[in-house]
């Protein structure tokens, strides 16, 4: 859905997808996003759903924060798309599950990386820290580094997007029984089967007790093949949008 007129202001929960929508991919949210999104927690309840680690989404969310801890429990943060939770409570932030990668799986994951290189001649370099990060329950490739700025991941998603395409699809065949994901400007995100955007709201669901009819999901990569895309097998109301103005357009709609 685009028309911001047609979603209800009385849904319990806000679920947002991170990069993209809330934030530049891997930018801390800026200040007006910031107030925005204070002001928000404190008439709803709000989840934050994406890709990177929890390390990630307090640089990101938290550190840009200033709300009060009676509007930090009404967050909940699903990093590594929701194979671990995190909650505020009594004061600080806690883990409550993360489902980690047994040391075998992991090996399985770096081996696939390692023939699929290969296979294509390819020599990544860690110009800007890990190009294949251990995240404990996702690991990712990112081409230039994880920390590479932003203006360069766009120039390189637009020079070798078909690269990437390419190393998605060997590694899907060296890991059948793996999630192989595109995820960002440069970045292939690796879970267990199942795990996506339908898995995290689900878990949200059983999390905090809250029906599909009463959320709301907002997302910049609803389209056919984008990572956001499952969330609309859930059956809730969804809510795309092109860039971080976009949320925060929709945010003001809902404060009004």
């Amino acid at each position: 859905m685009h028309d911001i007129n047609q979603i209800p202001k009385e849904k319990t929960l806000i679920i947002f997808d991170l990069d993209g929508t809330l934030t530049e991919s891997k930018s801390e949210m800026d200040s007006e996003m910031a107030g925005l999104f204070e002001k928000l927690l404190g008439k709803k309840k709000i989840a934050v759903i994406g890709g990177g680690r929890y390390e990630q989404f307090q640089i990101q969310i938290l550190g840009k924060l200033g709300a009060w801890e009676t509007y930090l429990k009404n967050l909940f943060l699903f990093p590594l798309t929701a194979t671990s939770f995190y909650k505020y409570i009594e004061g600080q932030w806690q883990c409550i599950y993360s489902m980690d990668f047994s040391e075998e799986e992991k090996k399985k994951i770096f081996d696939a990386f390692e023939k699929t290189f290969t296979e294509l001649n390819y020599h990544p370099e860690d110009a800007y820290q890990n190009v294949v990060e251990d995240r404990g329950s996702e690991i990712t490739f990112s081409a230039l580094g994880q920390n590479a700025p932003l203006d360069l991941k766009e120039e390189w998603k637009k020079e070798s997007g078909e690269l990437k395409i390419k190393i998605l699809k060997i590694l899907q065949n060296y890991l059948p029984e793996m999630e192989v994901r595109a995820a960002g400007y440069t970045s292939i995100d690796i879970t267990r089967k199942g795990i996506d955007k339908e898995y995290g709201i689900n878990q949200i669901k059983i999390r905090l007790g809250i029906d599909f009819t009463d959320m709301l999901f907002v997302g910049d990569a609803l389209f056919v093949g984008g990572n956001d895309s499952a969330a609309l097998r859930t059956g809730i109301q969804c809510f795309e949008v092109e860039s971080v103005e976009d949320t925060k357009k929709l945010i003001r709609y809902i404060l009004e």
